[in-house]
């Protein structure tokens, strides 16, 4: 198998639905076996951006809110969407602040990943964020968030609960678990 060339040929392709965030289309396809099939795929139009904070004592903060596709409550890191044209590493910056209140002066990529690439072609990248300042959140209005400053072991533990379930934040939180030797 060669991992550079494509098994699937897209015979035709449709946009069914798009806003400023999404398009799903629907694609005819030959899969790799050689069969008609079809493929629906959603394309997102950010880039999504994660952020850990931790300070000099190995504290995080979460996010909560609730979540409308899932319909429940999830605690997350703090996340945001970086718009064409900007840089991911300003974007992290801004949701940060807005969300939690903090300001970083180190900052640190630690992953970059695809969200769910069966079916999405989301990109994230998480960033640690360390040397923090504590200043005033500034929510987006459709926000209505709750922030939480808790250990990082307890964090590494409500991912190990099924607590956190965003993919994006068990990711990032495992993996700076790891680079600091928890």
């Amino acid at each position: 198998m060669n991992e550079k060339q494509n098994p699937w040929k897209v015979l035709d392709s449709e946009v069914k639905y798009e806003n400023n965030w999404i398009e799903v289309v629907h694609q005819n396809v030959i899969n790799p076996s050689g069969g008609k099939g079809i493929y629906g795929t959603v394309n997102f139009k950010n880039i999504a951006v994660g952020i850990i904070p931790i300070d000099e004592n190995d504290n995080t903060w979460l996010v909560g809110q609730y979540r409308f596709p899932l319909n429940e409550y999830s605690w997350e890191i703090p996340e945001g969407g970086c718009p064409n044209g900007e840089e991911v590493l300003e974007t992290a910056k801004r949701e940060l602040k807005e969300e939690t209140g903090l300001i970083a002066k180190v900052w640190t990529l630690i992953s970059k990943l695809h969200t769910s690439n069966s079916v999405c072609n989301e990109v994230a990248y998480i960033f640690l964020a360390e040397n923090l300042i504590q200043s005033e959140c500034q929510p987006e209005e459709t926000e209505q968030l709750q922030v939480k400053k808790i250990s990082l072991k307890e964090a590494i533990n409500m991912v190990l609960e099924d607590k956190i379930t965003d993919s994006m934040s068990v990711a990032g939180i495992l993996k700076v678990a790891r680079l600091k030797g928890l």
